[in-house]
């Protein structure tokens, strides 16, 4: 690896600079993992100075140079040892002459590096959990304003029964409830790899352990308590890969619930819906050739981004399943890339959310004209039960509402308002089975939401109470 300074002359990942938030690119930094190599190195070091393994004096130097962290110079040391962690143990006793020595004591290289990831893992979805939480309260005000806001349903891309503007919110906002629960329960379940040595055994520690009076095992949890961790109790080499599988699994799942949300939001921009858009700048340009253009970047956006992370778990559950016996490299070079990549895309897939969220645009206007041109062909199954209730033959009330809507769809083909209330009103054998007022009473669409408002309303309550327990 190259140690000039980056620049624009060489490739640089969008993630370096466009997508993602600063903190959670600098959780996935080379200066942090860096940073957390020497954290569990110096937490290993002080559990080994209780036991006199390490002297007051050497642990205090480790401390001293804990900070002084040169990457260019642990690069140059890799050219040579063709090892990372090695380069990195150098590099560190380089600084620390005093207590150089005692570096990495009984450990494997994975004992830091796993550990490590793991702690990166948490501080990530601690971020993301808070940034689910965010878009949840967004959605939570969208749908206390708009629970009862009747809406045209549409199922197939084609009009069907009402609903409100609020359930609809609901049904993208109970999803990303249920991503909140995965991602606290990957989070409660998530253990490091702790400090078992080259194949998991602890079988270097505990010959260094051996006469100092502390057993394996606790020394183990007082090194990974330290850290904040908890130690599996079974690993190889590594910790199990299925966690990444496990991470990855609940990253993909919110960026689907988003890229739901995402592309209904850019069906029902499009002219021919009207009723929702993504907040549009005012000197925001919607194309370079056509001034007119209100494209829906944002969701487009996000979309794009959540098909990559779809397909990062496969990856992981791949490297859980083609690690053989007690560990081999085939994870290695691709979990550089997946892990933080996955986190990434998901964190700007959620700052984007949130910013569409904030500036969502309900035409209120287009909505009811909607309801108003197709919300009548509901009431259809609705006079059909009636009118055979009250005597009629349902074959040919059937046929008679089958032959009024038709004519009423030519009519809105053409453009025109749609003539299905009057179509209606004014058939004979309609109103031998129901009065004016009763087929006014079925195109109400008020009447036909069922208790969308009410569901919508509890999901709120639920979200509000999950909040809560965090």
């Amino acid at each position: 690896m190259s140690v000039n300074k980056y620049n624009f002359e060489t490739y640089l990942s969008p993630f370096t600079w466009r997508y993602g938030s600063v903190p959670m690119r600098y959780i996935h930094s080379e200066q942090h993992k860096y940073e957390l190599w020497r954290k569990i190195w110096l937490a290993l070091a002080k559990a080994q100075c209780k036991v006199g393994l390490v002297t007051e004096e050497e642990f205090g130097d480790l401390k001293k140079h804990e900070k002084e962290i040169d990457i260019e110079r642990i690069l140059e040391i890799e050219k040579e040892t063709k090892h990372d962690v090695v380069a990195a143990i150098k590099e560190f006793a380089e600084k620390a002459k005093v207590g150089g020595g005692k570096i990495h004591l009984g450990a494997t290289s994975m004992d830091i590096v796993d550990n490590a990831d793991i702690l990166r893992i948490k501080e990530s979805l601690l971020i993301i959990e808070d940034k689910l939480q965010a878009v949840l309260s967004i959605f939570s005000k969208l749908i206390k304003k708009y629970a009862d806001f009747p809406c045209l349903g549409y199922t197939h891309l084609q009009p069907a029964e009402p609903t409100t503007v609020g359930y609809r919110l609901a049904f993208y906002a109970q999803d990303l409830l249920n991503n909140l629960i995965q991602v606290r329960q990957v989070l409660d379940n998530i253990k490091g790899k702790g400090f078992k040595g080259a194949v998991g055994t602890s079988a270097s520690y505990k010959t260094l352990l051996q006469g100092r009076g502390v057993s394996v095992d606790k020394f183990e949890k007082e090194v990974t308590k330290s850290l904040g961790l908890d130690p599996i109790l079974i690993s190889n080499q590594t910790y199990p890969r299925q966690f990444d599988f496990n991470v990855l699994s609940a990253l993909a799942s919110i960026c689907s619930s988003l890229a739901k949300f995402a592309g209904d939001l850019r069906i029902l921009q499009s002219p021919n819906f009207g009723e929702w858009s993504e907040p549009f700048g005012e000197k925001q340009v919607g194309s370079s050739a056509m001034p007119f253009k209100k494209n829906p970047i944002d969701c487009e956006n996000i979309c794009s981004l959540t098909r990559y992370v779809a397909k990062l778990p496969q990856v992981a559950l791949e490297n859980a399943t083609l690690s053989y016996l007690e560990r081999t490299l085939d994870d290695s070079a691709n979990r550089r890339i997946i892990l933080a990549d996955s986190f990434l895309a998901t964190d700007q897939v959620l700052m984007t959310a949130e910013k569409i969220l904030s500036g969502l645009v309900i035409n209120k206007n287009r909505i009811q004209f909607n309801l108003k041109q197709y919300a009548p062909f509901v009431a259809t199954e609705a006079i059909l039960m009636e009118a055979v209730k009250r005597g009629g033959n349902r074959q040919e009330m059937h046929e008679v509402l089958r032959n009024i809507s038709m004519a009423a769809w030519t009519v809105i083909q053409q453009g025109h308002s749609n003539p299905m209330a009057n179509l209606l009103k004014g058939n004979k054998l309609i109103n031998k089975f129901l009065s004016k007022n009763k087929i006014k009473q079925f195109l109400d669409v008020n009447k036909h939401i069922g208790d969308a408002p009410k569901r919508a309303l509890t999901l709120v309550q639920e979200i509000e109470q999950l909040k809560k327990k965090k």
